[in-house]
């Protein structure tokens, strides 16, 4: 794969001519022209293009949540700061454009030396004046420096929509993740009540004379095994419960109350048709966020090339000056100046040589970062799609074993009423009924989770 994937951040620098590695325009060699998986019936090329993914669950409780986080999250709050910082931080490079003015007065008293060959004599004289100075951005060098602060806060912009994407998609992985622990609870209750009532039928028969009394320890050993899960799954419920309210910026007590009653996991395992060409990665926000790190850095690249040029200034003052206070403000009074000049450094130890190149070797590490975030984003959205595929086939394989694991234990149980075979077969179909009960249960909130994790490498929503 080629070191430079992406030549369009490239084209960029070069435009701006701060003399970046050379790429060929809209040159993707290296990038596939779209990924595919062995499961072609699970992927059509239809592109995310919306969000609001978390929709497609019909969860309204879901819903509430993710809105609920977008406005009281404490990092969005921080994200939504740093954004104000970066666009104050524009105004005030823009502020560079326009000339400065201010106005200054005052009063002075001054007496001559009698013993420079004069007599001593004493003067004062009163002033008023407006001053102006303005640098003629003649080459660009403050534009430049606009344009590189315009670009962080872009990124700040690109920041900010990428915690939104994560925090849409953790509230919905922590969110599912308390349904399923809520739903393995159930799964260990129901259980527990079914083991307790063959604990129950042991028992029966074993004071009718019809069962040994290894039946009975046998089937206390599988009630008393299920029922010592619980604490540890209530302790997983409370923790996950603990983890969404930090995400909703809520305290633990204000979330439980409306999250304790159980609800079951959202049955949605349908194929979600989804393409990702190569373009399609660039609607994600740390590609975006790093892309525009390159333009901000490529212009402060030409800004530093700049400096080389001569700086132009206009420097002009009006006002008055008197001698006498009551003659201040009038037209003898008036005085004025107007003092165009130039500056231009021709050496300065080779400062503005090697600050083009820490700017221009700045950029490379740049577009390296820029690359490496692009690799990373192919990996991500490559794993999470084979990821959901697999998850959905895990699935079915589990309600099968689900469904022929509750046939096992039906028939163990009435051929050990009738005698005709040992408990042990139904003390292995109890076991069996519960492993593969909670493996089903486990199996739909990882293939949820994982359609989350697919949303969240694809920087958005889909249809």
């Amino acid at each position: 794969m080629k070191k430079k994937i992406v030549s369009v951040v490239c084209a960029i620098s070069i435009w701006l001519g701060v003399g970046a590695q050379t790429l060929q325009d809209n040159d993707t060699e290296g990038m596939p022209e779209s990924w595919s998986t062995n499961e072609e019936d699970l992927f059509d090329q239809t592109l995310p293009v919306e969000d609001g993914w978390w929709k497609v669950f019909g969860d309204g409780q879901l819903d509430s949540l993710i809105s609920l986080a977008m406005q009281q999250n404490l990092d969005v709050d921080e994200a939504l700061s740093r954004i104000e910082q970066a666009r104050f931080g524009v105004a005030i490079q823009q502020g560079n454009l326009l000339p400065s003015i201010g106005v200054n007065g005052g009063w002075a008293r001054q007496q001559s030396s009698g013993n420079t060959g004069g007599s001593t004599q004493w003067s004062g004289q009163y002033n008023l004046k407006a001053q102006m100075s303005w640098e003629l951005d003649l080459f660009g060098n403050i534009r430049q420096r606009i344009k590189a602060q315009e670009g962080l806060y872009q990124v700040s912009e690109e920041e900010f929509r990428g915690v939104m994407v994560s925090l849409c998609a953790q509230v919905a992985t922590t969110y599912f993740n308390l349904r399923q622990y809520q739903q393995e609870r159930e799964v260990l209750e129901h259980n527990c009540e079914s083991q307790l009532a063959v604990l129950r039928l042991t028992e029966a028969r074993y004071s009718s004379g019809l069962a040994s009394r290894l039946d009975v320890a046998q089937a206390q050993q599988v009630y008393y095994g299920t029922l010592s899960q619980l604490p540890a799954m209530k302790a997983n419920i409370s923790h996950t419960m603990n983890q969404l309210a930090v995400l909703l910026g809520q305290y633990p007590q204000d979330v439980v109350i409306g999250l304790e009653s159980p609800m079951p996991l959202p049955n949605y395992i349908e194929p979600v048709q989804v393409g990702i060409p190569a373009g399609l990665l660039l609607r994600r926000p740390d590609i975006r966020q790093a892309e525009k790190q390159v333009e901000a850095q490529a212009a402060l690249l030409g800004a530093a090339k700049r400096e080389w040029f001569p700086q132009f200034f206009l420097n002009g003052s009006i006002g008055y000056a008197s001698t006498d206070l009551n003659r201040l403000i009038r037209s003898g009074s008036v005085e004025w100046e107007i003092a165009p000049s130039m500056s231009w450094t021709l050496f300065n130890g080779g400062q503005r040589y090697y600050t083009i190149k820490q700017n221009r070797t700045q950029l490379d590490q740049t577009i390296i970062s820029f690359n490496r975030t692009v690799l990373q984003a192919m990996q991500e959205v490559t794993n999470a799609m084979s990821t959901y595929a697999h998850s959905i086939e895990q699935i079915v394989a589990n309600r099968q074993a689900f469904n022929y694991s509750q046939q096992a234990l039906s028939l163990s149980l009435d051929l050990y009423k009738q005698g005709l075979t040992t408990f042990q077969s139904v003390l292995d179909a109890q076991r069996s009924l519960l492993s593969s009960e909670e493996s089903l249960v486990q199996a739909r909130g990882y293939s949820l989770t994982t359609l989350v994790q697919m949303y969240q490498a694809l920087g958005g929503g889909w249809r």
